[in-house]
């Protein structure tokens, strides 16, 4: 499984490349997953519905299932963060997962970039920045010898992460698995 991360501040366009990169990896042959950091309370369900129900009832997990899809909801006792590579291990085997939002995360990523929403980059204090997506690279703040790909362009992401996917093959670091002995930890 290969992992990549996209960042950058809101209104970058994370959402929309990601979009366009699940559609093309798709069509690509990949089996795709992704992960969304989400900055506020959400909610996928709606008042009156039975798994509402019973997560006001009290449930600690609903799981809600049919022939189609599958969704398990989770309330957390105390509010946490749950970190990335916990989350990644709660996905099914895919190809390729990506990681929109997560910032801050250790594992490489592509970082959204356009001058025009005034933020500052990230590449030059993260070392886990791999590519910069940017609509204007004579615009970023400091030289980089990263590669940089047109935003506009999701064919050219894909194609980055395609000629770099041994780059992104995950190996979850060891404290991914709390509690677990040495022995225990993934080669």
């Amino acid at each position: 499984m290969k992992v990549v991360g996209f960042s950058g501040y809101s209104g970058a366009g994370k959402t929309t490349l990601v979009e366009q990169v699940v559609t093309r990896l798709r069509l690509a042959g990949q089996r795709v997953s992704v992960i969304k950091h989400a900055h506020h309370t959400f909610d996928i369900d709606h008042p009156g519905k039975d798994s509402w129900r019973h997560r006001e009832a009290g449930a600690g997990e609903v799981l809600i299932a049919s022939n189609q899809r599958l969704a398990l909801i989770r309330e957390y006792e105390q509010p946490r963060e749950p970190g990335v590579h916990e989350l990644i291990k709660e996905l099914s085997p895919c190809d390729w997962v990506l990681v929109e939002g997560f910032k801050h995360a250790d594992l490489l990523k592509i970082e959204i970039w356009r001058a025009e929403t005034g933020k500052p980059a990230q590449y030059p204090g993260d070392p886990f920045i791999a590519a910069i997506a940017t609509d204007s690279p004579d615009r970023l703040p400091q030289p980089t010898g990263l590669p940089l790909i047109d935003l506009n362009d999701p064919d050219a992401v894909v194609e980055y992460l395609l000629a770099n996917a041994s780059r992104h093959e995950y190996s979850p670091p060891f404290d991914a698995f709390p509690g677990a002995s040495a022995a225990a930890q993934p080669a």
